[in-house]
């Protein structure tokens, strides 16, 4: 295979990727749509890094980890709690990266 071919078919990819998610969006966004589905549609991000999330919390690397020894679990939830109470993104990731550490380096 020869890098040109690679190459088409990457931006032929790049193309047709952009033309699939351009189009409704372009669509929708002329439309004046229903509270209702506006709500729906806003929940869509948020369920969907949630279902990234816990997977890689509760199977790090592919694999079930025992939940009292899984130190992504326990940095997981006061994580969770300090966005909750302060919604401060910077300092959550920062809190949520410093419990990590220490929660592996005590459960090993």
């Amino acid at each position: 295979m020869s890098a040109g071919y690679v190459w088409v078919i990457i931006i032929g990819m790049a193309v047709s990727n952009y033309a699939l998610r351009f189009v409704p969006i372009a669509m929708l966004s002329r439309l004046k749509l229903p509270r209702p589905i506006e709500r729906w549609l806003s929940f869509i991000p948020v369920s969907v890094m949630a279902a990234l999330l816990v997977g890689e919390v509760l199977r790090p690397d592919g694999r079930w980890l025992p939940l009292l020894e899984n130190p992504y679990l326990f940095a997981a939830i006061p994580t969770a709690i300090v966005y909750h109470v302060w919604r401060n993104f910077l300092g959550t990731t920062v809190v949520g990266i410093v419990l990590f550490l220490v929660f592996r380096s005590v459960l090993g």
